[in-house]
């Protein structure tokens, strides 16, 4: 089965562009200069998404490979003011997802006694996937930042000066609009890196909030339509050309113990997170750590993931900031 995937393109000269492929087979849309655009269009005209894309005809055949290789693919989703894109996640939404964690936090606690991470991951297990109509139980939810914090497909992720770690964390993302009347609507899904900070994490579970400020990557396609339930990827880190840890990772609503549903539900029920004309990207979360197996990053560093049906990978490089002075004043 083939799937319909849009992506955003910007060539030299700073033009954007919206590409829609299917297989192998590409081509620009023509008079489209963003997916956001693509999608208000849409909704005005209660189309789908796809309908819309079709609907502009077709423009110059691209090889999307290509353009990857050249840099000149950005992630499939922003915002003209950045601050109007929102960057959330919950975790521990995985088959497996607990065992990570729980090994990360179980020596502050006693044997004989779940952790709190064990407890969420046991509760989403037993009530994440709701019956049509119900409310199943919430997951664990953070904060990432805004789209200042949105990192392109092969652009560096760079972790703070005073960030103890710099890790990936292979996911899913959804990528939502929110209609003039705060109707959400979900365009899509992308391939993720969720980049986090698991050593502040690991050293005290309340600390999780910080953790997560950081920024994440998102990859070049924007898969549209019914996703499938399954999903299969590698996650890799690549030093000096030479990989040093690689494993499968596994994602889709058939290997998560939660519905995009039940997730969608207890972000978007928030009235803020329902402001008409804001773009959400959300991330829902992995079972795969390269932290788990005690690897220890550095700078330099690449992470690479992949995963079918997505056709192209998000590969980025690691770098700390400089450290810069946070100055208060009282007035």
């Amino acid at each position: 089965m083939t799937y319909l995937r849009l992506l955003q393109h910007r060539a030299a000269d700073g033009a954007r562009s919206v590409i829609l492929a299917e297989g192998d087979a590409a081509h620009v849309l023509p008079g489209v200069t963003s997916i956001r655009e693509l999608a208000l269009r849409a909704i005005a005209d209660g189309a789908s998404l796809a309908d819309a894309a079709k609907a502009c005809g077709q423009g110059e055949v691209i090889d999307i490979a290509a353009e990857y290789a050249a840099g000149r693919l950005i992630a499939p989703i922003d915002h003209e003011d950045p601050a109007h894109l929102l960057m959330t996640g919950t975790g521990l939404t995985h088959l497996g997802s607990a065992e990570g964690r729980d090994k990360m936090h179980a020596a502050a606690i006693s044997n004989e006694q779940q952790t709190d991470s064990m407890r969420m991951f046991l509760e989403g297990l037993e009530g994440g996937k709701p019956a049509a109509g119900e409310v199943g139980q919430q997951p664990e939810w953070f904060y990432k930042g805004d789209g200042s914090q949105l990192v392109g497909p092969g652009d560096t992720l760079t972790m703070p000066a005073f960030s103890q770690d710099g890790g990936e964390e292979p996911e899913l993302a959804g990528i939502y609009l929110v209609g003039d009347d705060s109707t959400v609507y979900r365009l899509g899904l992308a391939l993720a890196n969720e980049f986090s900070d698991h050593v502040t994490e690991r050293h005290n579970y309340l600390w999780l909030a910080h953790s997560k400020l950081r920024q994440a990557a998102l990859g070049p396609e924007l898969l549209i339509g019914t996703p499938p339930t399954h999903i299969e990827g590698t996650s890799k880190i690549v030093r000096a050309g030479e990989t040093i840890w690689e494993k499968p990772f596994l994602s889709g609503e058939g290997n998560m113990s939660h519905s995009f549903d039940n997730l969608e539900h207890h972000h978007f029920k928030y009235d803020l997170f329902r402001r008409a004309g804001d773009v959400h990207v959300h991330f829902f979360g992995t079972a795969t750590l390269s932290f788990s197996d005690a690897v220890q990053t550095e700078e330099g560093d690449v992470f690479e993931i992949s995963a079918a049906p997505f056709t192209l990978p998000v590969s980025n490089p690691l770098a700390r900031a400089e450290v810069q002075a946070a100055t208060v004043k009282a007035l």
